[in-house]
């Protein structure tokens, strides 16, 4: 199938104070799917609510996809250390779907880790548009502590892999290390399906709210294909 790609106009960019960023989309004549989805993610494309995009910048090209490649993955003794700790914490797969609990945990989630971000106050509505796609196979994987909600992985299942699109949990537990135990359980899931890859979205190594996807072994970066991110791991 042949398609279209259109360039938006130059706006602010989200990860880089100061820079200019655009993105180019698909055809949105063209309906989207999951299996087009798969196979643009394969090219660095990500989806956000029911637009896919990618960052094409003319004088940057900071945004580097990154996935995980499931059959080589070992996790660290960080990480080891990580999913000891939360062996506590029960993991639950989920609809995709509007839920009070989750949007109160995701307002406090925003408020205790990203003030001003830009995302601060968001409506039901904002949440859902965002969070959830009318053609993506997403699932919300819960983790409670003793029934307590304590965390909410977004991931989105495609047909080699999954992709972290975005997870959010209790501000009041860092010591917990919820973002690494959410990953670290994507992997396993993924595994257990049977599947390839977990998708991480856009690594960019100026930014160090991107720092924790190179602690991941496996991890591989896409520039005009996929290949080995040269970086050491603990």
């Amino acid at each position: 199938m042949s398609l279209d790609f259109y360039q938006d106009q130059p706006h602010a960019c989200s990860y880089l104070e100061g820079r200019r960023a655009r993105n180019i989309y698909p055809d949105p004549n063209k309906p989207a799917s999951k299996a087009l989805y798969s196979h643009l993610i394969q090219h660095g494309f990500r989806r956000s609510g029911d637009h896919i995009y990618r960052p094409f910048c003319p004088d940057c090209e900071a945004c580097i996809p990154v996935r995980i490649d499931l059959g080589q993955f070992k996790p660290n003794r960080s990480q080891r250390r990580c999913l000891k700790q939360n062996q506590d914490i029960e993991m639950r797969v989920r609809p995709a779907e509007f839920n009070h609990e989750h949007f109160e945990l995701y307002r406090r989630y925003l408020s205790g880790r990203h003030p001003g971000g830009g995302m601060d106050n968001p409506s039901s509505d904002s949440y859902i548009n965002f969070l959830t796609s009318s053609w993506c196979d997403t699932a919300f994987i819960e983790f409670r502590l003793a029934e307590k909600l304590v965390a909410v992985a977004v991931t989105d299942f495609i047909n080699d892999g999954a992709s972290a699109f975005y997870t959010f949990f209790d501000p009041d537990m860092p010591k917990r290390g919820l973002g690494t135990f959410a990953i670290l359980k994507q992997i396993e899931l993924t595994r257990n399906y049977g599947l390839s890859w977990l998708y991480l979205g856009y690594w960019i190594e100026e930014s160090p709210k991107m720092r924790y996807k190179t602690r991941f072994s496996a991890l591989e970066a896409y520039q005009s294909n996929w290949r080995k991110l040269d970086k050491s791991f603990e």
